[in-house]
């Protein structure tokens, strides 16, 4: 298709029994009209044969450091590709990657590739489940990289469960798909909140929730890579975001948040209100820390409500304005988010459900169900964040290509 034509597709092929499909996907990208070059592992060569891949990928393979007498030059290949992926992805490797490790080529590559980086996990079940790999899977996904989940089939240990590696026939659309949609929201300006808010109760104490902003944080970096300016007021949180289209506006309580996203929402083509925001807070912050007197049993607060974001922004939204919030629910899920839809007037909602495992505050991962206002919903399987923000970010362009 058009979208890989002429792309430059660096492929780094580490010691997996799926090595095998890495011939069928390099036949395939060259067809779509992608120039590839390949990068194998030592342990990749006694799966499948560096001649094979050099005569599908018209171009030498690179195993090591040096070839015959020259220098493979890892910079030069990172500043070259428009992607790299590496597929099949072994838990080795991807651990070598999150520590920053260059004992090989394909890592001083990956080192020095300042380009889009896709991976494409293959290892058995309880490899993929344990917790050091869930760990490195995600501090690559902060990275910013796109990791494309393994499917659930028989894998090579006999067992059967998640860990083969995606089909070449799956990469090659993801890969399509990401080049035709870098520039989707070009021109666009995008307002997220995220994270929770904390009501002081004095210099020391406060109200809050369990929110680590995780979400949000996705949420921008795909607006960012799909194109758009972004606009982030993030509630306090250890995340970190330092993309370039990215500015972000710090915040604590619900007041200043209100503040910020009442500043940037006149001029956001799309807001996505995905902050954990604190309903009520102190009537009163003690200046001093409170002490417990002698004798005390109980502490009364005096609490009073909070400002409602999305009401207030939803009075003041233009034509053309995309308002989308979140519902975090715990029990009668589907009607308190069809409640909530209605009442702020948001375009659609994001409903997280805490009875389903692996979703909802500080997981990588995420279980969603859209709702629409036309009564139409779109559920989802449990998904990394950053997949489940590409997800919101394609209902978002649907909407808006669905606009009279």
């Amino acid at each position: 298709m058009a979208s890989l034509q002429g792309k430059k597709i660096l492929l780094g092929i580490t010691g997996s029994i799926a090595a095998y499909k890495a011939a069928f996907f390099v036949r395939l990208l060259v067809k779509q009209g992608a120039e590839v070059r390949v990068i194998m592992t030592p342990a990749a060569t006694s799966f499948v044969g560096p001649v094979t891949l050099s005569t599908l990928s018209k171009n030498p393979v690179i195993t090591g450091l040096t070839e015959g007498n020259e220098w493979s030059n890892h910079v030069a290949l990172g500043l070259w590709a428009d992607a790299m992926i590496i597929a099949p992805a072994t838990a080795h490797t991807i651990a070598k990657m999150a520590a920053g490790l260059a004992d090989n080529m394909l890592q001083a590559v990956y080192l020095s590739a300042r380009c889009p980086v896709f991976i494409a996990p293959a290892m058995d079940l309880d490899m993929w489940q344990h917790p050091a790999t869930r760990h490195n899977v995600a501090k690559l996904v902060q990275f910013g990289h796109h990791l494309i989940q393994p499917d659930t089939g028989e894998l090579a240990s006999g067992l059967t469960g998640q860990g083969r590696m995606a089909e070449p026939e799956q990469l090659i659309r993801i890969l399509e798909d990401f080049f035709a949609k870098r520039q989707s929201l070009k021109g666009k300006t995008v307002l997220i909140t995220a994270g929770p808010t904390y009501e002081p109760i004095d210099p020391v104490r406060f109200i809050g929730n369990r929110s680590s902003g995780k979400m949000g944080i996705a949420l921008a970096r795909e607006a960012a890579r799909r194109g758009a300016t972004v606009e982030l007021i993030l509630g306090p949180s250890s995340q970190k975001m330092d993309h370039p289209a990215v500015h972000v506006t710090r915040v604590t309580t619900a007041e200043q948040m209100l503040q910020a996203a009442q500043t940037y929402f006149p001029q956001a083509d799309i807001t996505i209100l995905a902050a954990a925001v604190a309903d009520f807070r102190p009537e009163v912050t003690a200046p001093q820390k409170i002490k417990k007197q002698k004798g005390q049993d109980t502490l009364t607060l005096q609490l009073v409500k909070n400002p409602d974001i999305a009401a207030t922004l939803a009075k003041d939204k233009k034509s053309g304005q995309l308002l989308i919030g979140f519902a975090l629910e715990t029990h009668d899920a589907i009607a308190n988010a069809k409640k909530k839809l209605v009442a702020k007037g948001f375009d659609f909602i994001v409903l997280n459900d805490l009875q389903d495992p692996g979703a909802g505050f500080d997981h990588d991962t995420n279980k969603v169900r859209f709702l629409f206002k036309d009564n139409k919903a779109q559920e989802f399987q449990l998904k990394h964040k950053q997949q489940v923000a590409a997800d919101i970010f394609d209902a978002i362009e649907d909407l808006t290509q669905s606009d009279p």
